[in-house]
């Protein structure tokens, strides 16, 4: 005779089960873990250490640093659950630091938080997990997994304002069916706060973070001038014809689409930075339509379809090519399994290499997957 499914959906006993919570600090986090702890679950916090968080305790809005450790051991302490903090702070380096590094300073625009819930917590945290015999890991991020006729899906937040899944766009199908996100189907932050007072706990006011953990307040520049010692080289800053407008500090300073800060005066209209040269240290200028795209060319595609990607099978999608903007309406042309050309219906500005387009289905709330954006994207025909 089959058990009865609890709340996680597994088919044993709630007090048999146990849970591994990845847990920052904050109250995201804390909150998955003390309720899963007052539902009775068999629950072991886990916090990683991902950077020397002795140099970045006097920063305010990091999600990993000393004080997130100690925040998320009282939490556990409040519960009654046992928490470990792991060093990974290697794994990070390796796999997320380095990585962003180099983009950077070849011009693309990388999102790390992508890569650290891929190559981080969604696998080596993830080992660990079943290391610990756990039958499933829990973690604090606004999204929905829920069941299909295929097997577990994913899906947007409840709340549009909360959700992440344009971060967690590369979360496999297997570690999909291992997964637990019990905070998507709330309906705002503010229930997700009541909950952590319902609880007592002492993060339950503590603001959330902004920054990415290892960039303190968003100067990415000093932080890969620190990581690859003279990156900031100068050069010049050049029209779409390559007329020379002016000189620059370095290419790493500049990002696509921005347009304060370039330093050049007396024109008539205002110029955006449409493209980045690393190599030859330039840095391309252009009116606002030259960053129009149509085109997105796509690899590394995670496919959480039902339907395996092929070349010749198109279909139409929603996608995000930024995680602050709305889904736009879309083509998905398959080159391979794991390539493909995205057609945008209309032209969004600033598309980079080194975001992520993620997929998702038109209408729902589903998410397809999605791939990482490479070379410069085509340009919207005049």
């Amino acid at each position: 005779m089959t058990s009865a499914l609890n709340s996680l959906g597994l088919p044993k006993p709630v007090s048999q089960t146990r849970v591994v919570v990845a847990m920052s600090g904050g109250v995201d986090s804390s909150v998955v873990a003390a309720q899963l702890a007052e539902e009775g679950y068999d629950v072991v916090g886990v916090t990683l250490q991902l950077y020397d968080h002795g140099a970045a305790l006097a920063k305010k809005g990091a999600c990993c640093a000393g004080r997130d450790i100690h925040d998320a051991r009282r939490v556990a302490e409040r519960m009654g659950f046992p928490h470990y903090v792991l060093d990974y702070e290697s794994t990070f380096r390796d796999a997320v630091i380095d990585e962003f590094a180099d983009s950077y300073l070849a011009g693309a625009t990388p999102v790390p938080c992508i890569r650290c819930n891929e190559r981080v917590k969604f696998r080596d945290l993830l080992e660990t997990a079943r290391d610990l015999d756990a039958d499933c890991m829990a973690t604090g991020h606004y999204i929905q997994r829920k069941l299909g006729p295929s097997g577990p899906e994913l899906h947007c937040a409840a709340d549009a304002v909360r959700d992440q899944s344009y971060f967690l766009f590369s979360t496999t199908a297997e570690q999909l069916s291992y997964l637990r996100f019990p905070l998507g189907g709330l309906p705002s932050k503010d229930a997700t706060r009541a909950l952590a007072e319902r609880y007592g706990l002492p993060v339950a006011d503590k603001p959330d973070s902004q920054d990415i953990c290892f960039v303190p307040n968003g100067n990415y520049a000093a932080v890969i001038e620190k990581l690859r010692p003279g990156a900031a080289e100068p050069g010049e800053i050049v029209d779409m014809q390559g007329r020379v407008l002016g000189r620059h500090d370095g290419v790493i300073h500049y990002t696509i689409g921005q347009r304060r800060g370039l330093g050049i005066g007396g024109l008539a209209d205002p110029l955006y930075v449409v493209r980045l040269d690393p190599e030859k240290r330039c840095v391309i200028v252009g009116p606002k339509d030259a960053l129009s795209t149509r085109t997105v060319p796509v690899r590394e595609i995670n496919w959480l379809g039902d339907n395996p990607l092929m070349p010749g099978r198109e279909q139409a999608i929603s996608v995000k090519v930024r995680s602050t903007r709305p889904p736009r309406e879309a083509i998905l042309r398959p080159i391979n399994e794991s390539e493909a050309e995205v057609e945008l219906l209309n032209a969004e500005e600033g598309v980079s290499p080194g975001q992520a387009c993620v997929f998702y289905e038109t209408g729902g709330s589903r998410v397809l997957g999605g791939g990482w954006i490479w070379r410069g994207a085509a340009r919207a025909a005049a």
